[in-house]
């Protein structure tokens, strides 16, 4: 654990009981806490991939559909800097269109590029096959340059589970809405320009009250019940991670944020062409 994230994990704890929550509750919380990569075009963190760019794929890979985000320099990444199980090298890259879906459609796509792999340049535009003006608008209001990482610690924003008529309290966490609270207020200090990417760790999003990353999972499953995703896909949650949220403020979709899940198994295998895009959006 880093430096940055024990005093964060310290600062939390401290606000937490200062608010009067039990330390047995305030514990309970801070062993969720996951390791996780924060990245922004600002700042003076260590270089570890681009927000935007050339679109350099290999030859035999089909065109995305989804608009081009970001390229990670995975060998750039420390090797502890998230708990996932990711390759020690190459690039990875994300493509997503930032808006709601319709009728459990995914929005996104992720391509993993092994290193030394032969790659071309190809049109960033070509899922734009109508060139229709308001896309390219938003496509050119994506952040762009360096991208620059923190290491940094991730704790849940959601504080219930979606139950047969509602929603109920986070199992084992009867004080959860008073330490996500906490933890917002901690985060809010710590980002005051904003983070851009995450790699790992926990959903977040501008209004979350369940977990973004049980969502995700519910839709990728009936998406693959309405035939519009290849599976299986188990519906269990904790056989999925999230992979990376983007936290969107481009033209028109500035309240919304995109969620790239994965499936432990397809994550060990490296099954990236098996991440599934879900986006929030609160118009």
């Amino acid at each position: 654990m880093t430096p940055q994230m024990r005093y964060r994990l310290r600062s939390f704890r401290e606000a937490a009981l200062a608010k009067g929550i039990p330390a047995d509750d305030v514990e309970r919380w801070v062993a969720t806490g996951r390791p996780c990569a924060t990245m922004m075009v600002r700042g003076d963190g260590p270089v570890v991939g681009r927000f935007g760019g050339p679109l350099l794929l290999p030859a035999g890979t089909a065109d995305p559909l989804s608009p081009f985000v970001a390229s990670v320099d995975l060998a750039a990444l420390p090797a502890d800097v998230t708990d996932l199980s990711l390759p020690p090298d190459g690039q990875l890259l994300l493509f997503a269109f930032p808006a709601t879906g319709y009728d459990y459609e995914c929005m996104g796509s992720v391509v993993y590029v092994p290193a030394g792999t032969a790659v071309e340049e190809r049109d960033r535009f070509s899922w734009n096959e109508d060139d229709e003006d308001e896309y390219r608008e938003m496509f050119e209001d994506f952040p762009q340059g360096p991208m620059r990482m923190t290491t940094d610690v991730s704790l849940p924003h959601h504080y219930a589970v979606e139950v047969s008529k509602g929603c109920a309290p986070l199992p084992g966490h009867p004080r959860a809405e008073e330490l996500v609270d906490v933890w917002e207020s901690i985060e809010s200090g710590s980002y005051p320009i904003g983070k851009d990417l995450q790699i790992g760790g926990y959903s977040d999003e501008e209004a979350v009250y369940t977990d973004p990353l049980a969502h995700a999972v519910g839709w990728a499953v009936k998406s693959v019940e309405a035939g519009r995703w290849e599976g299986p896909v188990s519906a269990d949650v904790e056989d999925w991670v999230l992979l990376a949220d983007w936290y969107c403020d481009v033209r028109d979709h500035e309240s919304a944020t995109v969620h790239w899940v994965i499936q432990r198994e397809d994550l060990a295998a490296r099954r990236f062409d098996r991440v599934f895009t879900d986006v929030f959006s609160n118009p």
